[in-house]
């Protein structure tokens, strides 16, 4: 059986890029295509050196560093992607690589890290973080992105089968385009997290510091409580509004290695997470070292984190609530750290490649056993 693998865009190694690796794992045969592929040789690894067949944006000007500008282009290009010698086709998908054409005699299943979420129920955030609420600009964008709803609506029609990469974006693709998912969590390297018993006396965050992570939220509910250490972890636009609210008992390291991260996360008693993800990474990580998770309890977080087992919720995003739940934490929860490092192992990669393997061959067999 012949497959191709579709993903969006190969640029770097994040959490969508994990699951490529280990659906390249599961077929180590596959042939890879992305709208550009932009990774470095030494960042091949996770593709087992493979490169990418590419579209016509690859070879654009500034696409290597401004790919996305190209997202107008993107469901043209796509659609160029010759994937018609192939039985079997995955694409992974949050933006535009589901839209690939298969036919009859083909079977598409898609792993839906989200539906395009500028385009669908996060367009009205994004115009405003672009500055794009007011003007010709804005009506342009607008006008863009419902020409963008509507190709994507009809695209679905491609996929045979969703899978989602939590309950939360299993319902989003219900809202969005009408069909069921499966979920199947993706791949957390469990595995690479060693627990710490003794936590310290401070807490952790990390992220890239962008407005949706809500870190600058983090820091200002510490602020005001000076008797509480709090350690941030990481880098981006936002590392001047962050450091300009941080106070004594607050230590703004910028980015650091994946081992200096990994140690700071076993030690805190806590890690704190302020954003609402589709799935979130981190979050269970701090869970493999042991460590509760203090999340704002929507998104992905309410299924990562049990709320009086492996963390607590807060309900807001406000600096009061994130305090008021830190003060419940302190007062009631007690840590069992090997209790934790237990639950965060349902997100495992060998659970992962178990799941996705098991769907994907019962939907083989339902599929080509009806065409033979």
């Amino acid at each position: 059986m012949k497959v191709a693998l579709v993903h969006d865009w190969l640029i770097t190694y994040a959490g969508a890029e994990r699951v490529v690796e280990q659906i390249l794992a599961l077929y180590p045969s596959a042939d890879i295509f992305s709208v550009v592929d932009f990774l470095s040789d030494d960042q091949r690894g996770f593709v087992r050196g493979k490169s990418a067949q590419t579209t016509f944006i690859q070879k654009l000007p500034f696409a290597q560093k401004k790919y996305r500008g190209y997202l107008p282009l993107m469901p043209l290009a796509v659609e160029q992607l010759d994937v018609s010698d192939y039985d079997l086709v995955i694409s992974s998908s949050h933006a535009v690589a589901k839209g690939v054409i298969t036919g009859p005699n083909q079977l598409h299943i898609c792993y839906c890290h989200s539906p395009i979420r500028y385009a669908w129920d996060l367009q009205h955030q994004y115009l405003r973080e672009a500055g794009l609420t007011k003007g010709p600009k804005s009506w342009l964008a607008r006008w863009f992105l419902h020409k963008m709803r509507l190709w994507d609506l009809r695209t679905t029609n491609g996929v045979d089968h969703f899978v989602a990469n939590s309950d939360y974006i299993s319902r989003r693709i219900k809202k969005v385009y009408g069909r069921s998912a499966t979920t199947i969590y993706p791949n957390v390297a469990v595995e690479d997290f060693s627990v710490v018993e003794a936590k310290e006396n401070f807490y952790v965050t990390a992220s890239r510091l962008v407005p949706y992570k809500k870190v600058d939220l983090i820091v200002r509910a510490f602020a005001t409580m000076p008797d509480k250490q709090l350690v941030v972890i990481g880098d981006g636009p936002q590392m001047g509004k962050v450091r300009a609210a941080a106070t004594p008992n607050i230590q703004v390291l910028g980015y650091q290695p994946f081992d200096v991260l990994k140690d700071h996360m076993a030690r805190a008693k806590a890690f704190v997470f302020a954003a609402e993800e589709d799935f979130g990474i981190i979050p269970v990580e701090a869970q493999a070292c042991g460590t509760p998770v203090i999340a704002y309890g929507k998104g992905g977080a309410r299924e990562t984190v049990v709320s009086g087992e492996t963390g607590v919720f807060f309900d807001e995003q406000t600096e009061a609530s994130l305090q008021a739940a830190i003060g419940r934490f302190e007062a009631d929860f007690v840590i069992d750290p090997w209790k934790i490092r237990q639950h965060a192992e349902r997100f495992s990669t060998a659970v992962f490649q178990e799941r996705f393997k098991s769907f994907v061959e019962s939907r083989c067999q339902d599929f080509f056993g009806v065409l033979e």
